[in-house]
């Protein structure tokens, strides 16, 4: 066998010898690179259809926007769908918070979405932090309840004569006690309770605490991201909400902010002075008084959204990873 040696002449570099790695920098940076890498071409080909989806899913807000902006002269010369005004007004705003239809519903979306959704987080908390300790009292049928919920829901007309039969026809209860409970996210609370380490309750029990305490004081501060998350979805469900008035509330008075969008903006009813409470008998143009009540609709979740974003992540994968 003949021994190999590097190469010691001067000027050498090390690992030019036999059996060495003659990879320079830039080779290394070649081999390094993937292999599936994708080239200029593709890169451009993703980054124009991204700005294809984007501009779809941008351009309808941007035109609701402009159109509730925009004046009598322009929605009529565009055929009532303005892209960019040339002369932006806010009497379509005006004219709807004037104390008529839009504002009463406003507010009555307001208190049943803040109601309800603190409604629904203390029965489902409640709940969930009960069906997650073990060997509590009917924990196994309760639990047995829950999932049966998920598979088979109550008819309309089961609903609407409980509802009826409790006394909450044209009540605001009817559009917060039906819903007040979702199985799914008591699920998802239960998971996330469960996975809070049990020494941390054994110690508190150890102290004396019970189960309020240990409820109020640990498994609530350590829940914000999952409560943050589930207070989101019962929020939206209940701003979103526009059936159950529609089934239960007979006085147009007590009508939710969906329910008026969909009968002025999606049924396109003619909106009048004295539905606005505005005495001015000229109105803004229609498309601009029903893109304001679109865009009115939409702010509010757009608003909270970004506050509950960095929760959002954390608290949807609840339970989904073990380990």
């Amino acid at each position: 066998m003949t021994a190999t040696t590097p190469d010691t002449r001067p000027g050498a570099s090390p690992g030019t010898g036999p059996g060495q790695d003659n990879s320079t920098p830039q080779t290394l940076r070649r081999r390094t690179r993937p292999l599936d890498a994708p080239g200029i071409p593709a890169r451009a080909l993703k980054g124009v259809v991204l700005l294809v989806f984007c501009a779809a899913v941008i351009l309808p807000f941007v035109g609701i926007v402009s159109t509730s902006l925009a004046d009598r002269a322009q929605v009529s010369g565009a055929g009532g769908f303005v892209l960019f005004p040339t002369s932006p007004s806010l009497d379509a705003y005006r004219t709807i918070f004037a104390g008529g239809v839009v504002t009463r519903a406003m507010a009555v979306s307001v208190g049943v979405t803040l109601v309800g959704t603190a409604v629904s987080l203390v029965v489902s908390t409640l709940l969930a932090y009960a069906l997650s300790q073990q060997g509590s009292f009917g924990q196994k049928p309760m639990l047995m309840l829950v999932l049966l919920s998920l598979l088979f829901t109550p008819g309309l007309i089961p609903s609407y004569l409980v509802v009826k039969e409790l006394g909450l026809l044209d009540s605001y209860w009817a559009l917060i006690l039906p819903t007040a409970l979702s199985a799914f996210n008591v699920i998802v609370l239960r998971a996330f309770f469960m996975g809070i380490p049990p020494e941390l309750i054994d110690a508190a029990r150890i102290d004396g605490a019970g189960h309020l305490t240990i409820f109020a004081r640990i498994v609530l501060p350590l829940s914000k991201a999952v409560l943050a998350v589930i207070g989101l979805f019962y929020a939206v469900g209940y701003w979103n909400s526009f059936f159950a008035a529609l089934l239960y509330l007979n006085d147009t008075a007590k009508w939710p902010l969906q329910l008026v969008l969909r009968t002025y903006v999606i049924n396109n009813a003619e909106i009048s002075a004295a539905d606005l409470g505005s005495a001015v008998d000229a109105l803004p143009p229609q498309p601009s008084i029903q893109m304001a009540i679109l865009v009115v609709t939409i702010v509010p979740i757009l608003v909270v959204y970004p506050f509950l974003q960095r929760h959002f992540a954390k608290g949807v994968l609840t339970g989904a990873v073990k380990g």
